[in-house]
């Protein structure tokens, strides 16, 4: 059934035009009709509320210490139990995940910038820009991050973790620039670019406002499962007393303190592991369903 012309021209008329939902409404839409990514988004938003509420009910601090409870099971008095100075475990996971959550999430944001910062220059300007960008993104592939950033691992003293952050983002943009590359050497020849270079538009202005958004699905998507990779990176790091130094804590030193009693004190090394895993699996269930929700022929981004 149609409408007639009188009838159309009543309903704009009255204002009853059709809204056609914006982009962002589409991929939300779809990532919440998948299972992933309902599961992840709430598991994450229960993961960041735990780390940074938790602290807030707990009776202890991670700076406190119980010397009458040394390597105590979990009790009422401590619920995640105990480690050999006296700290309670469940206040110093929780200080741990916030360290490694920021570190994270901070390093994602950062080299997903670099990363579409030097792909879209050095895809638009092409030429010697072009070369250059990519000689020092090549250069940074070769290196090997891990013993670079052990080797530097004496400047993260105390309290420098932000460095450390910055550090390690430097090391996770490489791939995702030369994906970028490609990507703006084609946007740049779409209609809209070339009228804005036929009407004077400076060409940064170009990159910002028109190339680099048009990847925002790529960018989001890599930003997202950056996140678990700066975490995966920061615990390994840490681990070996590489990353973030004490007395401040995280995944990696918490882990690595644990692991040292996991055999007869199971509570100071599974906790902080499992917290670890299921964070991790969070983000790339959020990552995955993301890269589902933007692509329209993905299948299961339609259920």
């Amino acid at each position: 059934m149609t409408l007639s012309e009188e009838q159309l021209a009543e309903e704009l008329s009255d204002g009853a035009i059709m809204r056609v939902p914006s982009r962002a409404r589409v991929v939300a839409a779809r990532f919440f009709r998948s299972a992933q990514g309902r599961i992840g988004f709430t598991v994450l938003a229960l993961m960041f509320l735990l780390a940074f509420a938790g602290p807030l009910v707990s009776p202890w601090s991670y700076t406190d210490k119980d010397f009458t409870a040394f390597m105590q099971p979990p009790s009422a008095r401590h619920w995640f139990g105990t480690l050999q100075t006296g700290a309670d475990v469940f206040a110093v996971t929780l200080r741990g995940m916030q360290k490694s959550l920021v570190v994270g999430l901070l390093a994602a944001l950062i080299s997903t910038a670099l990363a579409a910062v030097v792909g879209a220059f050095a895809g638009y300007f092409l030429g010697w820009t072009d070369r250059t960008l990519s000689w020092v993104t090549d250069l940074l592939l070769v290196l090997p991050a891990f013993l670079v950033l052990a080797i530097l691992s004496p400047v993260f003293g105390p309290g420098q973790w932000a460095l450390f952050v910055i550090m390690l983002a430097l090391f996770l943009w490489m791939v995702t620039s030369k994906i970028v590359r490609g990507m703006a050497i084609s946007v740049k020849q779409r209609e809209f670019v070339q009228a804005a270079r036929y009407m004077g538009v400076p060409p940064v202005r170009i990159i910002f406002r028109h190339v680099i958004p048009n990847l925002s699905s790529l960018l989001i998507v890599d930003a997202t499962l950056n996140v678990s990779t700066a975490i995966l990176t920061e615990t390994s790091l840490s681990y070996f007393g590489f990353g973030i130094q004490p007395p401040d804590v995280s995944f990696g030193t918490l882990i690595a303190d644990g692991s040292k009693t996991a055999v007869y004190a199971p509570w100071t090394f599974w906790f902080v592991a499992g917290l670890l895993v299921v964070t991790v699996l969070a983000v790339n269930l959020i990552g995955d369903a993301l890269r589902d929700a933007f692509d329209p022929s993905s299948s299961r981004g339609r259920r």
